[in-house]
């Protein structure tokens, strides 16, 4: 009987803990998404209908996206999106251009060729996308992907909690460039690519940081960007 008990009190327990990260990623998703816009008020009602659960798993997860930087949660006041300005956003890209070539100089070593096999399709397939928010994406898990193998439980993290802020700003940036102006884009990943074929891990930092450095100086010079 004991352990009929614990079995389904572990049963319920990896129920909550699912149910949590659900909610969790679905909320993630539409303020990555820009469905939920920087700055924008958060009704926990509507989260709640649209996840289809009640308002307890929603404030729980307000609570872990505001660990992430996605949420500012104001007492007695409600949860906004979070929002930077240009100074804000230009500091964050400052720490990426120092922590990510650290992180993609740390993988490289380490790489299976399955994996750098991967990153080149999907460098391949961002050239195919016409749309911004599949191209986001891909961008996205192509850079993130790029640093696992480093193995730095510590920086990543950091490093994923400094693309979630600034989403939004890359976003209008992708818009506003084009896809006329998305082959310098291209052409940093397929150089970035090739280093870490040829296990550079010095050569590759140094293109990514670059690559980074880029569109902060073309974020500053759009500064109606955070006016939205």
């Amino acid at each position: 009987m004991q352990s009929n008990t614990s079995k389904t009190e572990r049963r319920n327990s990896g129920t909550v803990k699912d149910k949590k990260h659900r909610v969790t990623e679905q909320i993630r998703e539409l303020i990555l998404s820009g469905t939920l816009a920087p700055g924008c008020r958060i009704s926990q009602e509507s989260l709640a209908e649209h996840c289809g659960t009640s308002r307890i798993p929603v404030r729980d997860a307000l609570a872990r996206l505001e660990n992430d930087g996605l949420v500012i949660l104001k007492p007695n006041s409600g949860a906004w999106v979070a929002k930077l300005d240009l100074n804000e956003c230009i500091e964050s890209y400052k720490i990426r251009e120092q922590l990510e070539p650290l992180a993609l100089a740390e993988a490289i070593p380490k790489m299976s060729d399955e994996q750098i096999a991967q990153l080149q399709g999907m460098v391949e397939d961002m050239k195919q996308v016409e749309d911004t928010e599949e191209f986001l994406k891909l961008d996205r898990l192509f850079h993130l992907s790029s640093y696992q193998a480093s193995g730095m439980n510590q920086l990543n993290p950091m490093i994923e909690r400094f693309w979630n802020t600034t989403q939004h700003y890359r976003r209008a940036f992708t818009k506003l460039i084009g896809q006329d102006g998305t082959w310098i884009i291209h052409a940093e990943h397929t150089l970035m690519v090739e280093a870490i074929r040829r296990r550079d891990a010095e050569g590759a930092a140094r293109i990514l940081k670059e690559h980074i450095r880029r569109t902060r100086v073309n974020l500053e010079k759009h500064s109606e960007i955070f006016t939205h």
